[in-house]
């Protein structure tokens, strides 16, 4: 009999498929030459890369797409920086254009961040909801960083997003999923009328078991960044992510065991009686 493993079907997300649940990011890496190495070592399919110019070149003046291998990666461009609705439709507009002209697939999608301010890099919530309305009506497939309020992920999807992505806690922060009850009803709202709709969690995970913790609650994905580029060991923490987003989705399609206040033994009475 097929275990639920062999049969799990791929994360789909708006018309791209794939078989790793981990997105990785590229900022923040202490050069590209190890920036490319994590990106092996973590199994992801999909990487983010933010397209506003200061980003996308360095000081030096070598373009961060040289050190990605386009023909393995989708590049999942993202509006990192943008603090108003104006600028993010912007900068996701160049995104679509950058990519087009490398013949990436990433072209048609965006990780859309409309950021409220920058000590918490909380999103605005109002700001997202308008450029996910108006990307959606210039054809984007939009994913979209949010905080883990259920009512705000609740319209985001009513506004066409392709995948609603509920941060843990806030970006870079390392503090893991801070309210996972809050997770749960994002999910029970999301998944309501669509079992199969795409829940990422997005920013704050600090270690692996941040990320099989996402994934046992039942998210689709975890999206990371500077849990692998400012590690100590960002090329082991790459693998341990991997594995972490495996264990985690494994672990939930198993199905957990109850939690109960007492005990229950391993070897019941009756087989005693018996002996």
């Amino acid at each position: 009999m097929a275990t639920q493993i062999e049969t799990d079907p791929p994360l789909v997300l708006g018309s791209h498929q794939f078989q790793s649940r981990l997105i990785v990011g590229t900022g923040k890496y202490a050069t590209y030459e190890l920036m490319r190495e994590c990106l092996d070592a973590s199994g992801a399919e999909v990487i983010t890369v933010a397209v506003r110019r200061e980003r996308l070149v360095d000081s030096e003046g070598r373009n961060i797409l040289d050190f990605i291998d386009l023909d393995r990666y989708t590049i999942l461009p993202n509006t990192a920086g943008c603090f108003n609705t104006e600028d993010a439709v912007r900068t996701a507009r160049m995104g679509r254009e950058i990519l087009s002209g490398l013949e990436n697939p990433g072209a048609d999608w965006v990780k859309l961040e409309v950021l409220g301010d920058k000590k918490t890099l909380l999103p605005d919530p109002v700001a997202t909801v308008q450029a996910t309305e108006q990307l959606v009506a210039e054809g984007f497939q939009v994913l979209v960083y949010t905080t883990d309020d259920p009512i705000t992920a609740r319209r985001l999807k009513e506004a066409g997003a392709t995948s609603v992505m509920p941060a843990g806690s806030p970006i870079g922060s390392g503090q893991g999923i801070l309210n996972p009850n809050n997770i749960r009803i994002c999910l029970e709202y999301l998944k309501e009328d669509d079992p199969n709709y795409p829940v990422i969690v997005d920013a704050g995970v600090g270690a692996a078991s941040d990320v099989s913790g996402a994934m046992e609650l039942g998210c689709d994905g975890v999206l990371l960044n500077t849990a692998v580029a400012a590690a100590k060991d960002p090329l082991l923490m790459a693998r341990a992510m991997r594995e972490a987003t495996r264990a985690g989705r494994w672990s939930y399609l198993a199905g957990r065991i109850p939690r109960k206040l007492y005990a229950t033994a391993s070897s019941p009475e009756a087989d005693f009686a018996r002996r």
